[in-house]
């Protein structure tokens, strides 16, 4: 493969303003979820206390569970609400989400009220859905297609 077709199927996206919908807000709410790990932000207990409730539930060592779940969750959801690398982005949040799923709530039940899974489940899937299509027809990843493009 050259150059151009690695770029073609990292970029390329032939999604519309669907992408733009469910990249931004999903974006957002898991940059938000990932400032509470790294920064203690918007209620959050920061890398110390969310590495302490980690190695708590078996996520060891905590307080690096706590750093990589918490960069992937706000530098993923940056990226996704910016479009850039949204396919590598979507995909790490992705897996990210699958840990928390199965991790965390699986053993609650379906409904969040119960801290359930169903919240970890939808975010799974867009992410998975977004990885699979790319960021969409308004993303950075097609202004660096087009620059990239020989």
């Amino acid at each position: 493969m050259t150059k151009s077709d690695y770029a073609h199927t990292l970029f390329h996206s032939s999604g519309g303003t669907a992408a733009l919908i469910l990249r931004v807000p999903v974006g957002l709410t898991l940059a938000a979820h990932g400032a509470q790990k790294l920064f203690g932000w918007f209620g959050g207990y920061g890398l110390e206390g969310t590495g302490q409730w980690m190695a708590s539930i078996g996520l060891e060592p905590g307080y690096l569970m706590a750093l990589l779940a918490g960069g992937a969750e706000f530098f993923g959801g940056l990226a996704l609400v910016l479009g850039l690398l949204t396919r590598p982005a979507a995909l790490v949040a992705a897996i990210t989400m699958l840990v928390a799923l199965f991790a965390v709530h699986i053993g609650n039940g379906l409904f969040m009220a119960n801290n359930g899974y169903e919240y970890a489940l939808t975010l799974v899937a867009v992410t998975l859905a977004l990885a699979v299509q790319g960021g969409g027809r308004f993303s950075l990843d097609q202004v660096l297609l087009k620059r990239l493009a020989v």
